[in-house]
């Protein structure tokens, strides 16, 4: 008996060891957890979930024909403002990356005016696009801002 219990001893102490040294590496500081959830690169879906959410906010009033979390795709039907039902537009917003970066976002954007009961192509201006990259790039960064403080 005496044999055996000498032989397992140093197996149960280092299984022991393994245990508690695991155990220690699940103890992060709720602090360390927040840091880790804020970080710019955020991937439980296929790209940036700061990106994703904060477009998916940002075209809320639009409908939507195709939402792709995978390839950071997301397709708004065409939309018609009550104040102005001479103009539609659709929007397309790709995110390129898994970083919270703003090379990371592309929108695209088409416009259609009414002319004799049928919508004919028109341009977009540079200004339109340009500011819908910036409201979604903001709210991004408050989602982000937010997942530290809150």
């Amino acid at each position: 008996m005496i044999g055996k219990t000498l032989n397992t001893t140093p197996a149960k102490m280092l299984l022991a060891s393994a245990a508690l040294a695991a155990l220690s590496a699940c103890g992060g500081s709720r602090d360390e957890v927040k840091a880790d959830l804020a970080a710019s690169q955020v991937t439980t879906i296929g790209v940036n979930a700061y990106l994703w959410r904060a477009s998916l906010d940002t075209l809320s009033f639009m409908p939507l024909v195709q939402t792709d979390s995978n390839g950071g795709v997301i397709v708004t039907d065409w939309y018609t403002n009550p104040a102005n039902p001479g103009e539609r537009m659709k929007v397309t917003v790709t995110i390129l990356d898994q970083d919270l970066r703003a090379d990371a976002l592309r929108v695209a954007a088409s416009r259609e005016i009414g002319q004799g009961g049928t919508w004919v192509a028109a341009p977009v201006q540079a200004a339109t696009i340009q500011k819908l990259e910036d409201i979604i790039l903001t709210r991004a960064r408050e989602l982000r801002r937010d997942a530290l403080t809150g």
